[in-house]
């Protein structure tokens, strides 16, 4: 590899890789060790293409939902090992409603769904992916990534109630206006 190329690599490293790793937590449904460990494998995978590759960011985020895939479909399952705390929030997270129901969301629910209702919520909902690219990386039909949202969300609610049948989105006040502003 070229000096630039590995300065450019490290950079990217430097910059991306808290951002990345909040993705490989998610996708191993909250197993700090599993989410080093698979943002590490993206990594060695791209250090390798780093010239060759024209949307970093995007190549390695491929590679980490394409392994974790291809971990969950091993025919020799390891026993999932639950995270009894969180791990530290970043600097610059977020406070006070958004970030207690984000604590509610991942001890309660997030850690209890299956490995593809995981993969969906996040691919669809923390990445918001459309269906068909969900669907290509996991590599299954558009309508199975659709149903398995509507399951994985109802399951979510019934964990999580603080989610309510409307979801965080809709907890945002609604605009008040008069009748002449409506007629407008």
């Amino acid at each position: 590899m070229e000096a630039s190329s590995h300065d450019g690599f490290r950079e990217f490293v430097a910059m991306r890789s808290t951002a990345l790793l909040r993705l490989a937590v998610l996708l191993t449904g909250g197993d700090r060790h599993a989410a080093e460990d698979l943002l590490q494998i993206a990594l060695m995978k791209a250090y390798g293409r780093w010239a060759r590759i024209e949307q970093h960011e995007a190549y390695v985020r491929q590679v980490m939902y394409r392994q974790q895939v291809n971990r969950w479909r091993l025919r020799r399952h390891r026993a999932e090992t639950t995270v009894p705390v969180l791990p530290e929030p970043g600097a610059g997270a977020d406070s006070g409603a958004d970030s207690e129901l984000r604590i509610a969301l991942w001890a309660a629910a997030l850690g209890r769904l299956s490995k593809r209702q995981r993969a969906v919520v996040v691919l669809r909902y923390f990445e918001d992916l459309p269906e068909a690219e969900v669907a290509a990386l996991l590599g299954c039909p558009v309508g199975t990534v659709r149903s398995t949202a509507h399951r994985s969300l109802a399951k979510l609610r019934a964990l999580v109630p603080e989610l309510g049948p409307e979801g965080p989105a809709e907890r945002v006040r609604p605009l008040t206006c008069t009748p002449k502003e409506v007629q407008r």
